[in-house]
């Protein structure tokens, strides 16, 4: 211990230098072992220093392969050294301490061997590093100095083009050629003998007398705009004076106006268009001045107008009746015979372009026509188009409905009721609009082999009854038996009447129809009284429905056979639902609702189905519904008639559904439950069910 404590104080005063031997070879290392020279250095300011410099030059001095010889032989007389002390300590000797404490020192000095290779071969390799990173600047510089040429390349490239593309403003003006610039160029301005050796001063002096010229031509252009301003002011005098006149002459037209305006009568307006009025066909001239005479005596909602072309009307009224040439007998067997011989095709016309002109011909109309507007108070309006086919005799109406913008009329199950088709469809019972009133028309038809009359409505407008009595019209009536209308039935004001009654109502049936296609039965604030707070089945459904689906239902036999459903009427398909219950109602609206009460034809699905056929309490539901509707009317209105019958029909359905599960005998819970009260859930030999509701006491009673 006391020798170990010695060397490592000498360890730390003194600095070892290693010298190799000659003999660079593991083999030299273990058979003769390196001289060790210790050079003690007095602990000078700048020895370390100087030895760290005397490694640098050490590791300049030695190649890489000198250090790894000795690394190794250093690693090997470690082990040797190592060996030995082992093979000491395991002899019994002991006087071999003195022998392993040298040992010892011997592997401590070669380990510091291994640490001065380790500095070194870090110095080495730091040189490496810095010799690299001055390699890698100077090619980063080198670069750099590369861009910096490249970018001042680009840039000069750049100022070339520039200077190549450069256009001056003097090229953009076509100057005069040279010969006429010497020739009219005074010589001031010319110079002969200095621009015709200077190409430059050339092309200023050029461009000096382009300027002199300009001058001359604005000051010539100055003089001319005086003298026109000098003409129009004189023109101007002579138009006032003349002007003056007109203003004078109409004044004492004018002077009447006043008086127009404030009596409410335009003559002069009037005076116009009753000018054009006596171009009209008889029929729709009485139309229109009773119309006109309706509108100044009692409603000023209707607005009557005319359209059409007055220059054609006027060769109408001078060319006479319309005729069109026929045929004879002869003529048409020969074109029989060539039709069936198929020959001389070419020399006659096909049959589908002489139906054509033929269809044009006999559907020819009268080129004016009398628009009539009906205004309602909701600002929904009807313009009626009246015209005359002047071959048929007969007045047709094409309709346009013109509704409210706050109206929402996206409704998929009432997208027709607006149609020109259905809108004005039976506005007096029987009279549909599809079939002439004049019963000549199917002869002309069939004489000319064209369709019905129904097939050309939608393109030349529906012939209504109530139409051809506005134009003092009147036909045969098509059965002998059949009543003959009064006068005052089709007349003007109960017609207007009826037409602004069918739009309100369409219109309301049409808001209706959206809400309950959301699933929602609306009511009004004035009906609620008539319905109990709470109903527990809801509509689930609502669709259209189709006259065919109708006559498939089993459960309207019953409707069919009793005549109250007809084509003409509107079809609508509900689904109301309670539980496992459900009820199917096949409804029909009449073309004059709401005059006409809807009509309910009900199915209910409840284990079984039940429908007036087999069940006595749906016999007296549809009766309830259909039948006692004048209690969900007031006197006021009764556009709400449709969802107040469905309303009720909900709440019927209530009623049915609690009476009958409290009648049933059946285990376990009860699928609906009671929540209506009732006086008794059945009377008589029938078993009649409460049906009807009393708003007073909230209790449902029986009839």
């Amino acid at each position: 211990m006391e020798i170990s404590k010695e060397a490592s104080e000498k360890k730390r005063k003194r600095t070892i230098k290693i010298e190799s031997g000659t003999s660079g070879g593991a083999g030299d290392a273990k058979a003769e072992p390196k001289k060790l020279k210790i050079i003690h250095e007095s602990p000078a300011v700048g020895g370390g220093r100087a030895l760290f410099y005397a490694e640098e030059e050490e590791v300049e001095q030695r190649k890489v392969g000198q250090e790894v010889t000795l690394f190794h032989s250093a690693c090997d007389d470690i082990t040797r050294t190592i060996k030995e002390i082992k093979a000491l300590k395991e002899s019994s000797d002991k006087d071999m301490k003195v022998e392993i404490e040298g040992k010892k020192l011997e592997v401590m000095l070669q380990v510091v061997m291994l640490k001065k290779l380790n500095r070194l071969s870090h110095i080495r390799c730091k040189k490496v590093k810095d010799k690299t990173t001055e390699v890698k600047n100077m090619i980063d510089k080198s670069q750099l100095q590369l861009q910096n040429l490249l970018y001042e390349i680009l840039h000069l490239e750049k100022e070339i083009v520039k200077c190549l593309a450069f256009r001056s403003k003097d090229e953009e003006i076509d100057l005069v050629p040279e010969e006429q610039f010497y020739k009219e160029a005074p010589p001031e301005i010319s110079k002969p003998e200095e621009t015709e050796a200077n190409q430059h001063k050339l092309t200023l002096a050029r461009l000096d007398w382009e300027l002199e010229q300009r001058k001359q031509l604005a000051a010539r252009l100055q003089e001319a705009e005086q003298k026109r301003e000098q003409m129009d002011a004189n023109n101007r005098t002579t138009h006032e004076q003349l002007d003056n006149l007109q203003p004078k002459l109409n004044s004492i037209l004018q002077s009447t106006k006043p008086v127009q305006d404030y009596l409410n009568m335009p003559f002069d307006a009037v005076r116009e268009e009753h000018m054009i009025a006596q171009y009209l066909p008889h029929p729709l001239f009485v139309l229109y001045m009773q119309t006109c005479a309706y509108r100044d005596a009692a409603d000023k909602g209707l607005d009557v107008k005319l359209e059409g072309d007055v220059d054609k009307a006027k060769s109408v009224a001078s060319a006479g009746p319309v005729t069109i040439d026929e045929e004879s007998d002869s003529e048409q067997e020969e074109q029989e015979e060539v039709e069936k011989k198929n020959k001389k095709r070419s020399r006659r016309k096909t049959a589908d372009v002489q139906k054509a002109d033929k269809k044009s011909k006999v559907f020819v109309r009268h080129p004016l026509s009398v628009v009539v507007q009906v205004t309602c108070e909701d600002e929904s309006s009807l313009e009626l188009t009246f015209n005359f086919l002047t071959y048929l005799k007969v007045i047709t109406v094409m309709v346009k409905v013109i509704t409210p913008s706050r109206l929402n009329t996206n409704c998929i199950s009432g997208s027709d009721l607006l149609a020109s088709e259905e809108v004005l469809c039976d506005l007096y019972p029987g009279d549909s609009g599809f079939i002439s009133p004049n019963h000549s028309n199917q002869f002309d038809l069939n004489r000319f082999g064209l369709k019905e009359f129904r097939d050309y409505v939608g393109q030349f407008g529906h012939p209504y009854l109530w139409a051809q009595k506005m134009g003092g019209l009147q036909f045969l009536s098509g059965e002998p038996g059949a009543p003959q209308s009064t006068v005052a039935r089709h007349s003007l004001p109960s017609t207007v009447s009826r037409l602004r009654r069918r739009l309100q109502s369409r219109l309301e049936l049409l808001t209706q129809l959206a809400a309950l296609e959301r699933g929602t039965v609306p009511v009004s604030s004035k009906y609620q009284s008539l319905f109990p707070v709470k109903l527990s089945s809801s509509l689930k459904s609502w669709a259209r429905s189709t006259y065919p689906d109708f006559l498939e239902c089993p459960y309207t036999q019953r409707a069919i056979e009793a005549r109250t459903a007809g084509e003409g009427d509107l079809y609508f398909r509900a689904v109301i639902e309670r539980g496992s219950a459900n009820l199917t109602a096949q409804i029909v609206v009449g073309p004059d609702y709401p005059i006409e009460a809807p009509l309910f034809c009900v199915n209910i699905s409840w284990g079984s189905n039940r429908t007036a056929l087999n069940d006595i309490h749906v016999q007296e539901l549809e009766e309830e519904v259909n039948v006692q509707y004048e209690e969900l009317v007031h006197a006021g209105s009764r556009d709400q008639l449709l969802t107040n019958q469905l309303q009720r029909l909900v709440m019927c359905l209530d009623v049915y559904l609690e009476t009958e599960s409290l009648t049933a005998s059946q285990e376990g819970p009860v699928e609906i439950a009671k929540e209506k009260v009732f006086t008794r859930t059945a009377r008589g030999r029938q078993r009649t069910k409460p049906y009807k509701y009393s708003s007073d006491t909230g209790i449902f009673t029986h009839r």
